[in-house]
């Protein structure tokens, strides 16, 4: 029984360092570039309709 909990162990800190890596090198990042592109992408619409910012001519 314990060898079984052993096995099982090792398996969870590998799926483990599996899921941290794949959080830290590819969701993270993506996640920031969606965000990122979003946000410019709301402030190019909201210029396209109201006007560029500055002062009131």
């Amino acid at each position: 029984m314990s060898e079984h909990s052993n096995e099982s162990t090792s398996d969870r800190k590998r799926k483990e360092w599996r899921l941290f890596l794949f959080i830290i090198l590819l969701f993270f990042p993506l996640l920031s570039v969606a965000i990122v592109g979003t946000y410019g992408f709301s402030i190019w619409m909201f210029q396209l309709i109201m006007g560029p910012p500055g002062p009131p001519g």
